[in-house]
C-alpha cells in the first residue's frame, strides 16, 4: 500500500477530469480525493496498491491524454486516513 500525491497540468479543468477520476478511483477501490486548483491544475491524493494507482493513471491517460501536459507524482507512505474517494 502506498500514497500518491499527484499534480496534473494542462487543460484538465472543465473537461470532466475530476468526475472521471472519482469514477475510476471507486472502480479500483482506491481512497483519497481530487480537487481543482486556482492555477488551472488538478491535485489528487490516492491511497492503495501502487500497481492499482498506476493502472488508474493509465486509464486517465487513455481518456485525457490530449488534455494532460504534465503529471508530477510523489510516492509516499500510506497513512490510511481516508475511507473513500471524493471530490473536494
Amino acid at each position: 500500500m502506498v500514497r500518491a500525491h499527484i499534480f496534473f497540468s494542462g487543460s484538465v479543468q472543465g473537461v470532466g477530469f475530476r468526475y472521471t477520476t472519482l469514477s475510476f478511483a471507486r472502480q479500483f477501490q482506491l481512497t483519497g480525493w481530487v480537487k481543482n486548483l486556482s492555477d488551472g491544475r488538478v491535485e489528487a491524493m490516492f491511497e492503495g496498491p501502487r500497481e492499482t494507482i498506476e493502472g488508474l493513471l493509465l486509464k486517465l491517460k487513455e481518456q485525457f491524454g490530449s488534455f494532460i501536459r504534465g503529471q508530477h507524482i510523489e510516492w509516499l507512505e500510506v497513512r490510511k486516513e481516508f475511507d473513500k474517494f471524493s471530490i473536494i
